[in-house]
């Protein structure tokens, strides 16, 4: 019975020691990760805008297929419907969510409550649709909104957001709140002239000077690149902008489809010419410049939380 007694008095002493030499640091190369490391860098959410100006650019299908491809990639991907009022990211993916954004600024509920889980992962955040009073919210409530994202316990590795068409606040806000510009445009007069009124919009009144521009529903990657063209000439000469080119999605019938379906063409056709293009959309967005918040100044996505907890 003593030798028993012993053993075990032995084993916990050595048990005792190892826990402290592992406190203490040891010498390099049997470290081990103990409670007193400091915690591990807070990975950031880049915010990613959708905007267009003109409305009828496939500015929401850009967004529904951008998130979805970052879903699928194995990206933690979320997707804010901005589009007060007329909001349809929820029609495009076939999904039925009861509450929306007018919920979390009535304090029916917390922004976390209004997720809904599409497929692959991909976390949507509805907007409202036919709801005249979520179409005529002030700065205030659109400040809300963008602040409430502060609250989650643990921010996606990317937000897209839906922005609506037009140039009005709520577009504005939307925009500059986030790291970076999507511009959506297509092979019209007036997509161009729109286009190029939000970004002088954005960057006079908010300070955006970087914008990525995306030609959608064109026949070639030439025409894109001269959609490109058309609009840096002119944003060089008047404003003092960084106008980016950042690929082209291709006129596809495929692309029809899958609206029609109410399904993201890269889930519903993955080899269609237009979800090859979406995917490498997605797969570029790591190689993009160090994200600076676009509007330098303003209220941010996660621009005031905390550091995340685990878990997502």
């Amino acid at each position: 019975m003593e030798g028993i007694l012993a053993m075990n008095q032995a084993w916990g002493l050595k048990n005792m020691l190892s826990a402290l030499a592992g406190l203490g640091g040891g010498n390099g190369d049997g470290h081990q990760a103990s409670s007193l490391d400091p915690p591990p860098a807070p990975r950031a959410c880049r915010a990613i805008a959708v905007a267009g100006g003109k409305g009828g650019v496939g500015k929401t299908t850009v967004a529904v297929n951008l998130a979805m491809a970052l879903a699928m990639a194995g990206r933690e991907a979320m997707l804010l419907d901005a589009d007060m009022g007329l909001a349809n990211v929820d029609v495009l993916l076939g999904l039925m969510p009861n509450r929306h954004i007018g919920h979390l600024l009535d304090g029916v509920c917390g922004l976390e409550e209004l997720i809904v889980q599409a497929p692959h992962g991909l976390k949507v955040i509805p907007g409202g649709s036919g709801a005249r009073r979520l179409a005529q919210l002030g700065n205030g409530e659109h400040a809300a909104v963008i602040r409430a994202f502060d609250e989650l316990p643990r921010p996606p590795e990317f937000l897209i957001v839906d922005t609506a068409a037009g140039l009005s606040d709520n577009v504005s806000m939307f925009a500059a709140a986030a790291d970076d510009v999507v511009l959506v445009v297509c092979d019209e007069p007036a997509s161009l002239t729109d286009a190029y009124a939000l970004i002088k919009v954005l960057s006079r009144d908010f300070g955006v000077r970087r914008f990525r521009l995306l030609a959608n529903m064109v026949r070639n990657l030439g025409e894109a690149q001269e959609l490109h063209r058309k609009l840096a000439r002119v944003s060089d000469r008047f404003l003092d902008v960084v106008l980016d080119f950042m690929g082209m999605v291709p006129q596809d019938e495929r692309l029809k489809q899958a609206i029609r379906r109410q399904n993201a063409v890269v889930d519903a056709w993955p080899s269609s010419r237009s979800a090859q293009a979406f995917k490498q959309l997605a797969g570029a967005v790591d190689t993009w410049s160090e994200p600076a918040r676009a509007g330098q100044g303003h209220i941010a996505f996660f621009g005031g939380r905390a550091a995340p907890v685990a878990g997502w």
